[in-house]
């Protein structure tokens, strides 16, 4: 196959040239595309997910550790916070290697989630392949430069926090009032739905979110309530 726009992906985006390119062409290549190309490729992105996933969570623990001086419990969810799916999915977005991601036909027709959670395995592949082919520093920089260079935002925003819990935390001591949830709206069919879910404190409604479960949805319009009430902070 011809390498050449991953090796330009390399130079340009990641601001070095791979030794090995194969290691990046593994990277972003999802299983479903090996089972549908199985004469011509045999190699997949899961093995360089679970290392790059690995060193993903060592950077990120020596970097709390060494800034901050916080119990286990908090670093730990500043951590997670860090490397949840949403963050490194939008650190990959932009990047803008997904054009350059491998699937299968039938991957391609997916959902927008299900795109986004492949968005950030070829991540963390990504990160796998660099440690292999660049060595630990190099991996390190690149996950300082997209992913740890958010920790600010993470914790002025407080999302680091279980959302219901500080959505909840902070319509009391604002409102005087606890929190509720509505269904506002369910669509799709039975296997795919999505609801909309409305945040009230009250009669008035603070946030709306939607997911694939009402407690996704739920977490989403705790978000939004969140930002609604730290726009009022910021007055």
């Amino acid at each position: 196959m011809d390498t050449t726009p991953y090796q330009e992906f390399a130079e340009s985006k990641l601001g070095f040239q791979f030794n090995d390119i194969n290691l990046l062409v593994t990277a972003l290549t999802h299983r479903s595309y090996v089972n549908e190309h199985k004469k011509s490729t045999h190699d997949h992105n899961e093995r360089l997910e679970f290392l790059g996933d690995a060193v993903l969570e060592l950077v990120s623990s020596d970097f709390l550790y060494r800034n901050y001086n916080e119990p286990e419990g908090i670093m730990t969810a500043w951590r997670a916070a860090l490397v949840r799916t949403e963050s490194i999915g939008a650190a990959g977005e932009k990047l803008g290697y997904a054009p350059l991601v491998r699937l299968s036909k039938g991957e391609k027709r997916g959902t927008d989630r299900a795109h986004a959670v492949i968005l950030a395995d070829c991540f963390e592949a990504v990160i796998g392949a660099i440690y292999l082919d660049q060595g630990y520093e190099t991996a390190k920089k690149f996950i300082e430069k997209h992913i740890l260079v958010k920790i600010d935002e993470i914790l002025e925003e407080g999302s680091w926090r279980d959302p219901k819990s500080y959505f909840q935390e902070l319509a009391q001591q604002y409102d005087g009032e606890t929190p509720s949830y509505k269904t506002l709206k369910e669509d799709g069919p039975d296997h795919d739905k999505t609801f909309t879910v409305g945040a009230y404190v009250g009669k008035s409604i603070k946030g709306t979110g939607t997911g694939h479960s009402k407690q996704e949805a739920q977490t989403a319009a705790a978000r939004q309530g969140i930002k609604y009430y730290k726009s009022i902070i910021k007055r």
